[in-house]
């Protein structure tokens, strides 16, 4: 679809049902027409300031491009078991929140969070209303609060803000800001 068909389509049905309403004419033109006014109103909003749900198709877009990658490429998500191996006997040293790159986060801590996300941390299916809402707030300039992640052997690993990792992959952010708490090994 050409550039200019593509930023006319939002103005399409606005714009037939004022025709419609025209052609009416009487009580139900005027309640087509004033629907026209109001969803024109909405759409033009939405262009200005991200408002309302029609801002969510970028958001939409996205993700059905995350689903298609995912099934072209499946892989799973690493998994740091907390209550075994390093991570059971590891000293645990909070050092507050602060940036970390995107990059350096290679899983997750959650054993279901493990086989819903992918390598990639691309979202699973059921995840799309969260995911699609939450990427269009950061569109919009919202801040997210900070995810929580264990630091181990110079990896990142997700205990909270799975969603927010995909999201930020998604959009290309190289840092996140984290909650982080290093693990070191048993002695140190």
């Amino acid at each position: 679809m050409s550039g200019w068909r593509r930023k006319l389509r939002p103005a399409a049905l606005p714009a037939a049902l004022l025709a419609g309403g025209i052609v009416l004419g009487g009580v139900p033109g005027f309640i087509a027409g004033f629907v026209a006014a109001l969803l024109g109103i909405d759409r033009v909003l939405d262009r200005l300031h991200s408002f309302g749900g029609w801002g969510m198709d970028d958001a939409g877009r996205r993700f059905d491009r995350l689903a298609r990658e995912r099934r072209r490429h499946p892989s799973r998500c690493a998994y740091l078991a907390e209550d075994a191996g390093p991570a059971a006997t590891a000293k645990r040293v909070r050092l507050g929140v602060m940036p970390i790159p995107v990059a350096s986060i290679a899983g997750t801590v959650d054993p279901h969070k493990a086989e819903a996300f992918d390598a990639e941390f691309r979202p699973p299916p059921y995840g799309r209303r969260r995911w699609s809402e939450m990427c269009h707030a950061v569109q919009a300039g919202a801040a997210l609060p900070p995810i929580s992640v264990y630091r181990h052997a110079g990896l990142h690993y997700v205990r909270d803000g799975h969603h927010r990792v995909s999201v930020a992959r998604a959009l290309g952010a190289t840092d996140i800001d984290a909650d982080v708490t290093e693990l070191l090994p048993a002695g140190s």
